[in-house]
């Protein structure tokens, strides 16, 4: 199990870090860019737009990797989707600007990040599933926790570069070439991840199966659209809190309050290590509580904390907005650490890789897709502290509490046996 998890961990740490990279230089550079006619604040905003086309891409590619994921197996899927993102991030770090090639530039990138989406989109499945499936029934929640880890990793990664980039070089030479060279970064961390899951075996839950369902995401639409729906608007708010903190922030903090992009990736990166190092113990709290509770006071925690969160921001003081990032990052990695144990267990084995995807990747449409573009929009029209940001994310943390309400709880049934909760 912890050969399994540790590439689990290890595989989704490269693939998120494929996809956060982009984030974070759609935050930074990429508007200027890819969209020089463009006012400033347009620029950011078409930025995050292509940003928001990788979400998109994520349901997209739950349908596709899921459906050989459900058919073929869980392993086959980990190795093409880090392929398939690896490959599209590299090309990022490639594409000539708006100065170079004209409109070609804006479109190609667009295509790109649709690419990389839709890798991404098949990794979490087939990570999640293959860890969750190995995985006593007791320590399911803990052990699924590893491929949770990986996003903080991943993001930790990307903005490290980042960071160090941006601190050694010139503002000419990092809008130059030096906001390449996390993205070329990505072809060596996809061959590594490659090796490490050459040696993966296939999941024993899978191996058991008889009957394997035809078009997986038909019987998951005709059979578990409830489920779907309901899933996808849980996760919305931690998709929203996760991507207020670590991008539109960071675009707000550097262009609005005149935060050093130093300081603002330091603040952030700070909070992210304290949510990656609390994701096990959380997990280890839903295998003796239950996911749904946790998930329920994850939701309640983002609902009170989002006011506080854009306050503290404003401040515009490193330590202030550390506390805020860090108190709405504990309250999404309680939702998120048992997450990878929870959607699994709620549908039957037969369809688990398309349907627990594509649950989880509408989710980060709902969330993680509009969260920059329309906190960006509000914070235009708002003083110093955006309010109308944190009415925004309230908004949506009730709105998800209603939905993870609606949902069962699955702690203790066994994962090959669980009852599918049907539409």
């Amino acid at each position: 199990m912890l050969r399994l998890a540790a590439a689990s961990l290890a595989g989704t740490a490269i693939e998120f870090y494929d996809f956060f990279v982009y984030g974070t230089a759609a935050a930074l550079v990429l508007g200027p860019l890819f969209f020089p006619t463009f006012s400033p604040l347009a620029g950011t905003l078409a930025a995050f737009g292509t940003f928001g086309v990788g979400f998109v891409a994520r349901p997209l590619g739950s349908v596709l990797f899921g459906h050989f994921g459900d058919r073929r197996g869980r392993r086959p899927v980990l190795v093409a989707s880090l392929l398939l993102t690896g490959a599209s991030t590299v090309a990022v770090g490639c594409l000539p600007t708006y100065g170079t090639i004209g409109v070609a530039a804006p479109v190609l990138l667009l295509v790109l990040r649709f690419l990389q989406g839709l890798g991404l989109g098949g990794e979490w499945g087939g990570a999640v599933l293959l860890t969750a499936e190995h995985a006593p029934a007791g320590r399911r929640a803990l052990w699924s926790s590893f491929p949770q880890i990986g996003p903080a990793v991943g993001f930790l990664l990307a903005n490290g570069v980042m960071l160090a980039l941006s601190a050694s070089l010139s503002e000419a030479q990092f809008a130059q070439w030096g906001w390449r060279v996390p993205f070329w970064a990505a072809g060596a961390l996809a061959l590594s991840g490659l090796w490490l899951r050459s040696s993966l075996t296939e999941s024993p839950r899978f191996l058991e199966l008889d009957d394997h369902a035809r078009v997986p995401i038909a019987e998951v639409v005709r059979h578990h659209w409830r489920l779907v729906l309901l899933t996808a608007g849980a996760l919305a708010i931690g998709y929203a809190v996760f991507y207020a903190v670590t991008t539109w922030s960071l675009a707000y903090g550097t262009e609005r309050l005149g935060v050093s992009r130093t300081d603002m990736l330091v603040c952030i990166m700070a909070a992210v290590v304290v949510k990656g190092s609390l994701t096990p113990v959380m997990a280890l709290l839903g295998d003796r509580y239950g996911r749904r509770p946790l998930c329920l006071a994850g939701c309640t925690a983002s609902a009170l904390w989002m006011f506080p969160m854009v306050a503290l921001l404003a401040t515009g003081e490193p330590v202030l907005m550390f506390l805020g990032f860090t108190g709405a990052l504990i309250a999404f990695i309680a939702m998120f650490s048992v997450i990878a144990a929870y959607l699994p267990e709620l549908y039957e084995p037969r369809v688990r890789c398309t349907g627990a995807a594509v649950g989880y990747n509408l989710g980060g449409v709902l969330g993680g897709a509009l969260t920059p573009i329309v906190a960006t929009a509000l914070a235009e029209h708002s003083g110093r502290v955006p309010w109308a940001v944190g009415t925004y994310l309230t908004v949506v943390a009730l709105l998800s509490l209603g939905c993870f309400a609606l949902l069962p709880e699955t702690r203790p049934v066994p994962v090959a046996v669980a009852e599918p909760v049907t539409g």
